[in-house]
């Protein structure tokens, strides 16, 4: 399947998850709820993992690969997740989601610091679209 495709899949799901975050955390604790998220996408995955065959593969997985898809968990699906709840919980979600969006903001300035790649023109003027874009939809 073409990668635009999935991108687009992606995009869909993205957009209808805050819609029922907003729903699923009436009444419940942000982080009772992604307690509950969590759980049910570890069982899913682990299921996946075990009737695909792949639980051999997790042993090819070096120390250095876990160390940093560890810190990747802990910092999107754990805690950028429990504050996109807090602030979802008590915010409209057609504020907070475009906001939230505005990562690839820091993803280039870390990106840059820390992989060594390049800003250029075309990257900095889409940051300054994104910031106008996150702007807009605040007013």
């Amino acid at each position: 399947m073409n990668y635009l495709v999935f991108a687009l899949f992606a995009a869909l799901m993205f957009g209808l998850a805050p819609i029922f975050s907003k729903i699923g955390l009436e009444g419940v604790n942000p982080g009772i709820a992604l307690t509950i998220r969590s759980s049910v996408i570890t069982v899913v995955m682990l299921s996946w993992v075990m009737f695909s065959g792949g639980m051999d593969a997790l042993s090819d997985v070096g120390p250095r690969g876990w160390f940093f898809l560890a810190l990747d968990g802990i910092s999107a699906a754990l805690l950028g997740q429990l504050f996109y709840y807090y602030a979802l919980k008590s915010g409209e979600a057609s504020i907070v989601v475009p906001v939230v969006a505005a990562f690839p903001i820091f993803t280039l300035i870390v990106a840059a610091f820390l992989l060594g790649e390049r800003v250029t023109a075309a990257k900095a003027i889409g940051l300054l679209m994104v910031v106008g874009g996150v702007v807009l939809v605040r007013m």
